[in-house]
C-alpha cells in the first residue's frame, strides 16, 4: 500500500517552483498521493477558488489531488458546503470549539475532520462524539508539521501537539485517525518511517501508524471519489445511455408459425421455464401412480379393540381389500390353532 500525505499547504501567493521542489522531496521520500490543501476561512466567496494542478512540474510517480479546509467557526456558514464539493477531490472541516465538532461530526457532508494541534485544544475529546463521525465513514486526520519543523515551532506548539494526539487517540481508541504533514515548505516533511515512529511515541503503536498512512489515508481517497461519482453512495453512475430495447413478442392475432420440416423450433425463455414445470409435474404424477400400486399404507402402531384394551397392530394393510375386517396377512400358528378351535366350538 503506497504513502499518502493528504495535507501539504497551498496558497495562491506561493511561488510555483517552492511547490515543486516540494512536490519532488516528498517523492524522494516515499510518498505517492498527495494532496494540495486550500485553506478557507469567516465568510465563504460564492466561487470555490481553484488550485491550478496543471501549472505545476509533477513527477510522475506522485498522484496529486486537490482539497479543501473549512474553518468553521460560525455554524451559520455551512450552507455552501455542497457546492464546494464537486470542485475539490477531498473536503476537510476544521472546527474551533465542541459545538461545532459535534456539528461536524454528527450531520455535516465531509470527507475528513482536522483538527488544530498546535493550539491548545478548548474543550474535551468525547468517546460519544468521536464514535459518530467514525459510523459515518469520517476520519480525524494529526498535521504533525507545526510541531516538529525546526522553523516556526515552538516548545508549546510541540506540547500541545503530544497532549492533543494522545487524546484523540484515546477517544478514538486508535481507529480513523489519518497522519499528514500539513507542511508550507520541504522542510515540513518527514519520511513516512519517522511518522511511524512518532505514531508509537504517541501510544498508537507502529502497525496502526502505519495504516494511518496507507489504508485509512487510502479509504478516505477512495471514499471521497465515490461520493462524486455516485448517487447516494449507492448507485454508480456509469453511463446514461439510451431507453431500453424493445422486444416484440407475438400476440393472439400473430400466432407463431410451426418450423420446417428439419429445423428445430427455438426456445424462448418461458419456453423453457414451462417445459421444466410440464416435465416436474409428469414426475409427480408417476411417483403417485407408484405409491398406489403398492397397495399399503402406514397404519397406527396401536389399535383400541372393543373391549377397551390396546393390542399391537400390523404395520402395513392392504388398501384394496373389500369388506369390513381387514385381516393380516400371514397369520401365526397360535393364532391359527385359536381359530380353529373357536370354529369347532361353533359347529358343535
Amino acid at each position: 500500500m503506497p504513502f499518502h500525505d493528504l495535507n501539504i499547504t497551498y496558497t495562491p501567493s506561493q511561488p510555483t517552483p517552492e511547490i515543486n521542489q516540494t512536490l519532488l522531496f516528498a517523492s524522494e521520500l516515499g510518498y505517492r498521493t498527495i494532496a494540495l490543501n486550500l485553506t478557507l476561512s469567516g465568510k465563504l466567496p460564492p466561487p470555490p477558488p481553484p488550485i491550478p494542478v496543471s501549472t505545476l512540474d509533477v513527477p510522475p510517480t506522485l498522484k496529486i489531488l486537490t482539497r479543501l479546509t473549512v474553518t468553521i467557526s460560525d455554524a451559520s456558514q455551512n450552507h455552501r458546503l455542497s457546492a464546494y464539493s464537486p470542485a475539490y477531490d477531498i473536503l476537510a472541516l476544521r472546527p474551533t470549539n465542541e459545538k461545532n465538532l459535534q456539528l461536524c461530526c454528527g450531520s455535516l457532508e465531509c470527507d475528513l475532520i482536522s483538527l488544530d494541534f498546535s493550539q491548545r485544544l478548548q474543550f474535551p475529546l468525547r468517546f460519544k462524539t468521536v464514535s459518530s463521525a467514525l459510523q459515518r465513514g469520517l476520519r480525524f486526520e494529526v498535521c504533525y508539521s507545526p510541531g516538529v519543523s525546526s522553523s516556526g515551532s515552538s516548545p508549546d506548539a510541540r506540547r500541545n501537539l503530544i497532549g492533543g494526539a494522545t487524546a484523540l487517540i484515546r477517544a478514538t481508541r486508535g481507529r480513523g485517525i489519518v497522519f499528514s504533514s500539513e507542511a508550507r515548505s520541504a522542510l515540513g516533511l518527514r519520511g513516512p518511517h519517522d511518522v511511524i515512529n512518532l505514531a508509537s511515541l504517541w501510544g498508537l503503536g507502529q502497525e496502526r501508524g502505519k495504516e494511518a498512512l496507507c489504508e485509512e489515508a487510502d479509504k478516505v481517497v477512495r471514499l471521497a471519489g465515490i461520493k462524486r461519482s455516485s448517487f447516494r453512495v449507492v448507485v454508480d453512475v456509469i453511463d446514461g445511455g439510451g431507453g431500453p430495447v424493445a422486444v416484440a413478442e407475438p400476440t393472439k392475432s400473430q400466432p407463431r408459425r410451426p418450423p420446417a420440416p428439419g429445423q428445430t423450433q427455438p426456445q424462448t425463455e418461458k419456453g423453457v421455464v414451462k417445459g421444466q414445470d410440464d416435465r416436474r409435474g409428469k414426475q409427480k404424477a408417476t411417483t403417485d401412480e407408484v405409491r398406489m400400486q403398492k397397495g399399503t399404507t402406514a397404519t397406527t402402531d396401536e389399535s383400541i379393540v372393543s373391549n377397551g384394551l390396546k393390542r399391537k397392530a400390523s404395520t402395513t394393510t392392504p388398501q384394496n381389500q373389500p369388506g369390513g375386517d381387514q385381516q393380516p396377512a400371514s397369520l401365526s400358528n397360535r393364532e391359527k390353532k385359536r381359530r380353529a378351535r373357536k370354529q369347532a366350538r361353533m359347529e358343535s
